[in-house]
């Protein structure tokens, strides 16, 4: 199964200037978890996450004023807090590589390229339907390893 067929194409992008408010509203208007970031060029410079947005936001317990906290959010920018460089993965490349990376990564989301250009972003959320489909779960059948005879056995395990 190759990631071009699970990933999300065309990506939302935001630019290194973009400031943490804006991408704030980006992502809950837009309902994403991530955002790759690119230059003036269109070259991908980095990726941030809701998660990185949360951190760079001020603790509640700040002796701050609201209005010393705005004003250093609304100076503060993508590029101050985006990772980078960025882990990615190709169109081509199998969506078991994307898993693997993920997962010893730690990291839920990779940008997807395809001849240089950015194309896609897949998700754990992508890889998780793709293995439910290949293993038939949503028809109720279950992919199972006979130790006794050495091959792969279908099971059917629950009725639609």
């Amino acid at each position: 199964m190759l990631v071009r067929k699970w990933m999300s194409k065309d990506p939302f992008t935001i630019k290194p200037e973009t400031t943490i408010y804006e991408a704030l509203d980006v992502l809950k208007e837009k309902g994403f978890r991530r955002l790759p970031v690119v230059d003036s060029d269109g070259v991908v410079v980095g990726i941030v996450t809701d998660r990185d947005l949360k951190e760079a936001a001020p603790s509640d317990a700040t002796s701050l004023s609201i209005y010393e906290v705005n004003s250093l959010l609304s100076k503060l920018t993508v590029k101050d807090i985006m990772t980078s460089p960025i882990v990615s993965i190709g169109a081509d490349d199998v969506i078991e590589e994307a898993a693997l990376i993920m997962h010893e990564k730690k990291i839920s989301g990779l940008p997807v390229f395809d001849n240089g250009k950015l194309v896609g972003m897949i998700t754990i959320t992508d890889i998780l339907a793709a293995f439910v489909d290949v293993f038939g779960l949503q028809e109720g059948y279950r992919l199972t390893n006979s130790e006794s005879k050495g091959e792969v056995v279908i099971m059917r395990y629950r009725t639609n």
